[in-house]
């Protein structure tokens, strides 16, 4: 009994201790990952608490767990039309990119840690691919708002890269170990990686969220059934020999895609899921290594990081992703930035340990050290690189709150909470108001006081306004209620003018005397920039044409509708 009411107490001390740390996060800027493992350091055995923890099964069997949690949440908040522009360089990086990172690191590491070349190919392949955990958390907490190009890639890239790793560190501890297969049989062992994940986690995927829709249950349940699902799936595909982490991911996909009221109350829960996974994965990690034996390999291990940062990354995104695909320089250097390590490559560290892998403690420990100066360096100076980097795009305004009334199935109907803290709304009267024709102002609070607003009610600066409406109301509803701050962000970005991306190009180059093509005249405003970018446009892209840049500040699906006129 007092070892439980121990294990109760520190469990729950260490959680509670990692979320209040998290405001340390925001406040001096430090990745909240690199702090969940820091904590997790500062109670191991040479820590504060002393706490003795080396069952490495354990730790493997804890980060398969919240890994298949992270990845879950994390196609479930994937939308399937980020595939339409980071689809394929997301897979050309997830398979050709971790290929060559592998290969490049593994040779610096044979050199460095004067190893043979399929020891050193081994760390190569722990240390080769991004990890989910750190790129959600990154991307969703820091406050950057990057272009869906970028945005997309990323995303699609770390949630799809781990059969390649797994293939490689499999294939190389068994090379090390003597129980390599035949050729045919490590083909055989990539392909199934791969494809069972693809037809079992598609197939798998949409049958859950088909039931998921279908079933009406009490509003807790629908997140525990989702979980059991893609659990479920995750244990098939590893059973057949496939990867149940890609699996996972894609089921994610099809229930978060699948529209449904079911949503509203999946997605806070897994929220929470998540967050709870990469705090119990790193603190766990965190007591698995021993301080005084990783500083033993810091030196060399930092050289090793310091050459995946800033030569074997940026190369294998300048190999799998510049010949193939569109992108911009300033876009591509970001992606080789953001190649960030985390949990996966620790977990990864954990098969030469159970394998029984000579000297497997040198895997572990440059592994735990890459994780360190990957979240630090790269992590810590993500705001910075993306405003440098100029892949960031202002954040609109978005309501305050807003939750689901419950009254249709489908395309459901919602309360939108905003502040009115845009000054062109102060003393107009609501009947004024360019609402959507399908939203209505069901209350008005000002200063705790609920108001019955008239069509006579004039706005103050503070009041917050209640809307009913629906999701493809909020694009006007957000315009409607932008303050002047988040005003002067997007006209800096976009310009202070904007056209229909409907204009006719002979049209425009005639207001502003500018010269086309004789290919060009007829086209539409929206068809120049597509053309321009070279297909697939996102808002945020800018073509500067005659010393003016035409930015893309609206789409709908792959049609450009709005294009701001910036004259710097």
């Amino acid at each position: 009994m007092e070892t439980i009411n121990t294990l109760f107490l520190l469990s729950g001390f260490l959680i509670a201790l990692s979320v209040v740390a998290s405001r340390l996060s925001s406040m001096v800027g430090l990745p909240l990952l690199l702090i969940f493992l820091a904590l997790g350091m500062l109670a191991g055995e040479e820590g504060v608490l002393g706490i003795q923890f080396d069952d490495y099964s354990l730790a493997f069997l804890i980060g398969h767990l919240a890994l298949a949690m992270i990845l879950l949440d994390g196609g479930l908040r994937t939308r399937l039309k980020t595939f339409r522009v980071g689809f394929r360089p997301a897979l050309s990086l997830a398979t050709l990119g971790v290929f060559v990172t592998s290969a490049l690191v593994g040779v610096i590491a044979m050199w460095v840690f004067d190893l043979t070349i399929v020891q050193g190919l081994l760390v190569g392949a722990i240390v080769g691919s991004t990890d989910a955990a750190a790129v959600f958390s990154m991307l969703s907490g820091r406050g950057v708002h990057l272009n869906e190009r970028v945005s997309a890639t990323l995303e699609i890239e770390s949630g799809t890269n781990d059969p390649m790793a797994i293939f490689l560190t499999l294939l190389l501890v068994e090379l090390l170990v003597g129980d390599l297969g035949g050729v045919s049989e490590t083909l055989m062992f990539l392909v199934s990686q791969f494809g069972l994940a693809m037809v079992i986690g598609l197939g798998g995927g949409w049958l859950s969220a088909r039931l998921i829709r279908w079933l009406d249950l009490a509003p807790g349940l629908y997140s525990l059934l989702a979980l059991a699902l893609g659990f479920a799936v995750f244990g098939l595909t590893g059973f057949l020999g496939g990867s149940g982490f890609l699996a996972i991911y894609l089921t994610g996909l099809m229930i978060g895609n699948q529209p449904g009221r079911h949503l509203n109350f999946i997605l806070p829960v897994h929220d929470g899921l998540a967050w709870l996974s990469q705090i119990g994965l790193f603190l766990i990690l965190g007591l698995l290594v021993t301080p005084s034996e990783l500083l033993d390999y810091a030196l060399p291990a930092s050289f090793v990081a310091l050459a995946l940062i800033l030569v074997a990354r940026p190369l294998a995104v300048l190999i799998s992703v510049k010949p193939f695909f569109k992108f911009r320089w300033r876009e591509l250097f970001f992606i080789a930035w953001v190649g960030l390590r985390g949990a996966v490559p620790i977990v990864l560290a954990i098969f030469p340990v159970i394998g029984g892998v000579d000297n497997a403690s040198l895997y572990f420990n440059v592994a735990f050290a890459v994780v360190l100066l990957s979240l630090l360096i790269q992590g810590g100076s993500l705001p910075l690189m993306a405003r440098w980097m100029k892949v960031e795009i202002p954040k609109g305004v978005t309501p305050n709150h807003r939750g689901p009334l419950g009254i249709l199935p489908e395309n459901d109907y919602e309360m939108f909470v905003y502040q009115v803290d845009n000054s062109d709304l102060d003393d107009v009267p609501i009947r004024l108001l360019r609402f959507p024709s399908g939203a209505v102002i069901s209350a008005l609070f000002r200063e705790h006081a609920m108001l019955h607003p008239k069509g006579s009610t004039r706005l103050r600066l503070g009041d917050v306004i209640c809307v009913i409406g629906r999701a493809d109301d909020l694009p006007a509803l957000n315009r409607l209620f932008s303050g002047d701050t988040r005003l002067k962000q997007e006209r800096a970005f976009f310009g202070t003018f904007t056209f229909d991306g409907d204009a006719r190009m002979g049209d425009i180059a005639s207001a502003y005397g500018l010269t086309l093509s004789p290919g060009e005249t007829d086209m539409t405003l929206g068809e120049f920039v597509s053309l321009r970018v070279g297909g697939h446009p996102v808002v945020g892209d800018d073509v500067d044409w005659h010393g003016i840049h035409w930015v893309v500040s609206q789409m709908e699906g792959n049609k450009v509708t709005r294009v701001g006129l910036r004259l710097y």
